[in-house]
């Protein structure tokens, strides 16, 4: 294998793609449409963004009020403690399963680089501490159900979810702390077959928010 430096890709080369550095529709044609749903600059400068075909050129308020007419029942937690870049993955993959809440538990300021700007389309709460997010939760009936790979834990693809219920994570690394596994209903972890003690923490979001919707989604 030849060890010569290679030149970069043209961006035919490099195709259409997340990182491909032109994404989105340009100007709409004239003449526009008129409904009070779409936005003006993005009618006249192209529309960009991370959002669905059917969402392009709509303003923000528009596409969040369309999302709160079929948000699900599922909410999802996360522990803010050191500022972890799984958050704003975390928070991506709730976008795309369309969960009601997403509560950031701990630091307001939170990794928002992952998010790719998609917690704009969703209701982000924040809770400064672990015993306001689990107040909340009981005011609001909503079990918490931890995801963390621990003694306690029992495994989540044998376990029925409720419809309406929060998914907690943890920190990168450290996982759940002490005290957010304490307020948990219970904890769930994912099953495993190699030799890595723990995945990802944006992994596990994934799988277990889809493992939510395997239940509840796919009648």
């Amino acid at each position: 294998m030849s060890t010569e430096a290679q030149p970069p890709l043209t961006p035919a080369e490099i195709g259409p793609g997340e990182f491909y550095p032109v994404v989105g529709v340009g100007p709409h044609p004239q003449p526009w449409p008129t409904d009070d749903f779409y936005d003006p600059e993005l009618l006249a400068g192209g529309d960009r963004r991370n959002v669905l075909d059917h969402y392009r050129y709509w303003k923000v308020s528009a596409i969040v009020a369309d999302l709160d007419t079929k948000r699900h029942k599922l909410q999802i937690a996360i522990e803010n403690w050191q500022h972890d870049l799984n958050i704003g993955s975390v928070v991506r993959t709730a976008n795309a399963f369309n969960v009601s809440h997403v509560h950031i538990v701990g630091k307001r300021d939170w990794n928002k680089r992952g998010a790719m700007v998609t917690d704009k389309y969703l209701h982000v709460l924040h809770h400064p501490t672990v015993a306001d997010f689990a107040q909340w939760c009981k005011e609001n009936q909503t079990p918490i159900i931890g995801i963390d790979n621990l003694p306690i834990s029992t495994q989540l693809e044998t376990t029925a979810l409720p419809e309406k219920c929060v998914l907690f994570f943890g920190q990168e690394g450290a996982g759940m702390s002490d005290e957010a596994t304490s307020v948990c209903e219970k904890v769930l972890a994912i099953a495993q077959y190699g030799s890595t003690r723990s995945m990802n923490a944006s992994a596990a979001g994934a799988i277990a928010m889809y493992a939510w919707a395997m239940q509840h989604l796919n009648k």
